[in-house]
């Protein structure tokens, strides 16, 4: 292998991801990466490219996607309105050819990095559409009766949020790999990429009233890393001091900017009645 992942200046990789990304690279198989909301699933995908200076596409998953969208379209009603109007381009169907994400990671000229991102949210059937594509990198194109071939196979990296199952013979190609929520160090790495300078007893606090939100029993969405960096952004901007966070005030049980963390009413209502219970207590 000519290069290897070792994470980026900006992106905290533990040394089981990396090992991850680099396996799937060797064995020339789609890595899938599975992980919390906010776990830098995504953003994985960019700083791989960027790291090993390759082209980078990204092909985003709705729940109405179909897999051929990511080969192509054909765009016959521009096609139509063209005849109707004289248009001399209808004679060459190639221009009403629309090449999809996974037809321009094909052409590229050199190896590509393909993200096709939360594969879950779409029919369950759209990933067995693309086991062919994957594993043969070539595709045929029947309005202009043409074989589509990866002039280098790219580095594909799959994500899901496991909104629903995949398929077994869809799991079978991939290199698999779950990205664990970041334990309080790795979390201090992140933070430090993002926030170099952070007072660490600011820092402390804020990553303290996370984890112990996290911890909370009940809670409906736990806040991810995203919210994290978002929260302390806010932390800093408002000037909130660690004392504040630290405080021991029943009042302050709920932390400040809490929208931030915690993103549904039936969240914060809990918060509340424990706010009262701890009260009540306190009689």
């Amino acid at each position: 292998m000519s290069a290897e992942f070792r994470g980026t200046d900006r992106y905290i990789a533990t040394a089981e991801l990396m090992e991850a990304v680099n396996a799937a690279m060797v064995l020339s198989r789609p890595l899938l990466i599975k992980g919390e909301p906010g776990t830098g699933k995504t953003l994985l995908a960019t700083e791989i490219a960027r790291s090993l200076d390759k082209p980078f596409f990204e092909w985003h998953i709705k729940s109405t996607t179909k897999a051929q969208q990511g080969l192509y379209e054909y765009d016959a009603v521009s096609r139509l309105r063209d005849s109707q109007l004289g248009d001399p381009r209808v004679k060459d169907i190639h221009n009403y050819i629309v090449k999809g994400d996974l037809w321009e990671a094909f052409d590229c000229d050199t190896q590509p990095v393909l993200l096709i991102d939360e594969i879950d949210k779409a029919d369950i059937e759209f990933p067995n559409d693309l086991l062919r594509e994957l594993d043969r990198m070539e595709f045929y194109v029947y309005e202009t009766r043409e074989t589509v071939r990866a002039k280098h196979r790219p580095v594909i990296i799959i994500t899901s949020n496991n909104e629903k199952e995949l398929p077994d013979a869809f799991l079978r190609r991939c290199f698999f790999h779950y990205i664990r929520f970041p334990d309080a160090a790795t979390m201090t790495q992140i933070i430090d990429v993002h926030f170099p300078g952070l007072k660490r007893d600011l820092l402390h606090e804020a990553l303290t009233t996370f984890f112990k939100i996290r911890e909370t029993p009940g809670l409906k969405k736990k806040p991810t890393t995203s919210e994290l960096l978002d929260w302390i952004k806010l932390l800093l901007t408002e000037d909130i001091s660690p004392e504040v966070l630290r405080s021991d005030d029943a009042k302050k049980l709920i932390p400040p900017l809490y929208g931030a963390l915690l993103k549904n009413e039936q969240d914060v209502h809990l918060f509340e009645q424990l706010l009262f219970l701890h009260r009540r207590n306190a009689r």
